[in-house]
């Protein structure tokens, strides 16, 4: 049998920890909990997670900050950070940080569990690797490993698996509602604007330099991955 998925939660506020901690068990999880971003730190050293969820707003060591030190250190546990703040400027601010989600205060527990279980389940390996080449963008499947003319581009998984997506159905104009039901596997909003943030800062990646751009906005419909 499977050993329950470890996930580490630092929050400071303790009445939204317990919380948390007691929400997240229920649904089958081994749980650690920290009071700071430090201790966090402290705790994935010995016990490494399956996924962290972290505040945005900790004493001592805060959750962005967090997010930044694992990453320089090429882990890619996938990350889901809650913040209080609702500007997309700062949503992308956790993207930049190399969050994989992020949550907005307050949100329903149910969304929260969803999301979870949508980041855990695609860092299971496929085992069907393919790989995806549109132009001189090339996805391998099996390695995450993502270039465009040669040059490693370095994505959270969220950005990746909406890559994949797009780059997988090719030529094809992938509604919104799709692309939620894919990616997040839960029923968003569809006039959210947290997909527009993630496409926004995919394309800062994949078409920043090149002149031919790929990803393509199809107004009033959706996304589409194409050469021309």
């Amino acid at each position: 049998m499977e050993p329950p998925k470890h996930i580490l939660i630092a929050e400071d506020d303790t009445a939204v920890r317990e919380s948390l901690e007691r929400a997240i068990r229920l649904e089958g999880y081994e749980v650690t909990t920290a009071v700071n971003g430090q201790k966090a730190l402290e705790l994935a050293a010995t016990n490494q997670p399956d996924l962290y969820l972290l505040d945005v707003m900790m004493p001592v060591l805060d959750g962005l900050s967090v997010c930044r030190q694992i990453r320089r250190q090429g882990d890619k546990t996938p990350v889901l950070v809650l913040t209080a703040k609702h500007e997309i400027s700062d949503r992308v601010s956790g993207l930049d940080a190399g969050a994989d989600d992020y949550l907005v205060k307050p949100f329903a527990l149910d969304e929260l569990l969803a999301r979870i279980r949508a980041l855990l389940r695609r860092v299971e390996v496929d085992s069907d690797f393919k790989n995806y080449v549109i132009g001189d963008l090339a996805l391998d499947l099996q390695t995450r490993r993502v270039t465009r003319a040669g040059r490693e581009l370095e994505l959270t998984k969220t950005e990746f698996d909406l890559l994949e997506l797009l780059m997988r159905n090719e030529n094809i104009v992938l509604t919104r509602e799709m692309i939620y039901d894919e990616i997040w596997d839960y029923n968003f909003e569809t006039n959210s604007k947290s997909l527009d943030v993630y496409v926004g800062y995919l394309r800062r990646k994949v078409d920043n330099e090149p002149s031919q751009k790929l990803i393509h906005t199809v107004r009033g419909v959706g996304y589409c991955m194409r050469q021309k």
